[in-house]
């Protein structure tokens, strides 16, 4: 069982209650999910950002307000090269995310949870 502020019961430290509220909100729009996994596809690589308002459509203005939620949210990062500025998806905040989401998916029964370690390994194994 989760704590309002807190992680699982087991004493596991989880995301807080109110970043994964955060997390998931930021998620909850369409441009900004196209980003996020625009960025995730990218890898550590990054993508600048005037190729992502092209990729996905939108006016840089409004692109910025995207990312500068989803990286409040802990899910982008940035960094300068040059005159450009290169953004990245913030792996351990995904991480987080993902394990907050799931940390008390089973009830002691990996069955239930086992698909998802499948469906993780087949898409991120080496083409």
């Amino acid at each position: 069982m989760l704590r309002p502020g807190g992680g699982a019961q087991s004493g596991v430290l989880l995301m807080q209650i109110p970043a994964a509220v955060e997390a998931l909100s930021a998620l909850a729009h369409g441009h900004r999910l196209a980003v996020f996994r625009l960025l995730v596809k990218a890898g550590g690589e990054g993508v600048p950002a005037g190729e992502i308002a092209r990729e996905v459509g939108v006016l840089p203005n409004t692109l910025s307000t995207h990312l500068t939620i989803l990286g409040h949210a802990g899910l982008v990062r940035s960094r300068r090269d040059g005159r450009s500025v290169i953004y990245t998806a913030d792996y351990a905040g995904m991480r987080d995310l993902l394990g907050f989401l799931v940390a008390d998916c089973c009830g002691g029964r990996p069955e239930i949870c086992a698909p998802l370690a499948d469906v993780a390994q087949s898409c991120c194994s080496p083409a």
